[in-house]
């Protein structure tokens, strides 16, 4: 096989002008990997290094001193890991240095999610938070159960299909709490601020009720989907917290700022991360904070088969 070689960019508010992605490996292979570049072309860690909070500074503070707002609203950065439409499960390797994007495998074969009628695939743009973390050590005083170990995922329900390895900078509307083989997974719901829709979804406090006005059965839908998309291979329905319902926009945006708290911790070796590698290039006074030239030496030793 070859290698593969990408930087692609794409201008959601100008988010993705600050990051390109690098290929290495075949696409649909277990050798697979998105690496991240800044706009100084230098190798980050997707999930360390790009900040949580969107800012007209994100790449130079880490975090931004500034978050970036629509009228009265903070914004926040969405690493699409999996276009809307698509069934490969892709996701941030949490346990690779620099964290790209892989395949997800499970007993040796790349992992798809199967087409749920009447959906096909994935029914949102399917991402994550970057610097947060659900750690598997913490029970949630709300769900009773504990972190899931990864960042925390975000469904987002714009017009556009997304690309893997897109930076989007979103609008956050809600959360619903599933409840996955025992682990609180929280799912947070959000809009691209450059969407058409997200300028309609503006309730003082309780987006989620816009979203059943102007998007009727997306939720619904959501609800459906992952209550049943592990059915089909073999496993049983999963279950949520709060009955199904989902929770408003204040309430999201805790559970990301207590998630933000605990990754902090996790960086700054406070807490135990088991198998999960903090190699990051940006994160001030953080142990695990490497040089330009050891990142470059990650990427370049992957080997391609």
């Amino acid at each position: 096989s070859r290698l593969l070689l990408a930087a692609r960019g794409w201008g959601c508010l100008g988010a993705m002008s600050r990051y390109s992605t690098e290929q290495r490996g075949r696409p649909n292979s277990p050798d697979y990997r998105l690496y991240f570049k800044n706009a100084d072309g230098k190798y980050i860690s997707p999930f360390h290094d790009i900040p949580l909070f969107a800012g007209s500074k994100e790449d130079k503070e880490i975090p931004a001193k500034r978050s970036k707002t629509t009228g009265s609203e903070v914004l926040f950065n969405m690493i699409v890991e999996v276009p809307r439409w698509t069934n490969a499960k892709m996701e941030i390797a949490t346990e690779e240095p620099l964290n790209p994007i892989k395949h997800d495998i499970k007993k040796g074969k790349l992992r798809y999610v199967a087409n749920i009628f009447p959906h096909k695939g994935y029914i949102w743009n399917y991402g994550a938070l970057p610097q947060t973390w659900e750690d598997p050590n913490h029970k949630d005083k709300i769900t009773g159960c504990c972190g899931d170990n990864d960042p925390i995922d975000v469904c987002e329900i714009g017009s556009k299909v997304r690309s893997s390895g897109e930076i989007v900078q979103v609008k956050v509307l809600g959360v619903l709490a599933l409840v996955d083989e025992g682990e609180t997974d929280w799912k947070i719901i959000a809009i691209s601020a450059d969407d058409p829709e997200a300028q309609k979804i503006h309730g003082k406090y309780i987006y989620i009720d816009d979203v059943k006005k102007h998007k009727p059965g997306y939720l619904e839908a959501t609800l459906d989907w992952f209550q049943l998309y592990k059915v089909p291979d073999g496993k049983p329905e999963n279950h949520f917290a709060f009955d199904g319902e989902f929770k408003d926009k204040d309430f999201a945006v805790e559970i990301i700022k207590s998630t933000h708290e605990h990754w902090k911790a996790l960086l700054h070796k406070k807490v135990d991360g088991g198998t999960i590698k903090c190699t990051n290039v940006l994160v001030s006074g953080s142990p695990f904070c490497c040089s330009d030239e050891d990142a470059r030496s990650i990427v370049q030793s992957v080997r391609i088969f």
